[in-house]
């Protein structure tokens, strides 16, 4: 069985290598490169995301963590969810620039709150800002 610790490892890099994609794929939207029609760049990204899935439940699998019982993964499960609909808005869906340079916007606030909620444990990550 895989141990927790690179488990984690896992998990973060695959955090970090998400959001890179995402960010470059938003620049690319923005930008209407040609570049977002490569195979690679539809590929990948859902690739690492589904890693970056596998890992989280198998983590709150091993570590015996519910979202029922833990506020914190509820609330990120949820920010998760309004993050993958609003990077669709900015990858793809959003009719006009400024529509997707506002969903693309959007969601790195969104994905900053899912860091900080991972971090701290806790729904309300907003003190942790403050120290």
């Amino acid at each position: 069985m895989m141990s927790i610790t690179i488990l984690k490892l896992v998990h973060v890099g695959c955090v970090f290598i998400s959001y890179m994609l995402f960010v470059v794929r938003g620049v690319w939207s923005l930008n209407a490169s040609a570049n977002l029609q490569r195979r690679w760049v539809k590929v990948l990204p859902h690739t690492v995301d589904t890693l970056l899935l596998g890992s989280a439940v198998t983590l709150a699998w091993m570590l015996g963590i519910s979202p029922f019982a833990a506020p914190w993964l509820a609330a990120k499960i949820i920010a998760l969810l309004l993050y993958i609909l609003l990077g669709t808005i900015a990858i793809k869906r959003g009719k006009t620039r400024e529509v997707r340079l506002l969903a693309w916007i959007l969601a790195q606030l969104l994905f900053a709150y899912i860091v900080l909620t991972a971090v701290t444990h806790d729904p309300v990550p907003w003190h942790i800002l403050s120290r």
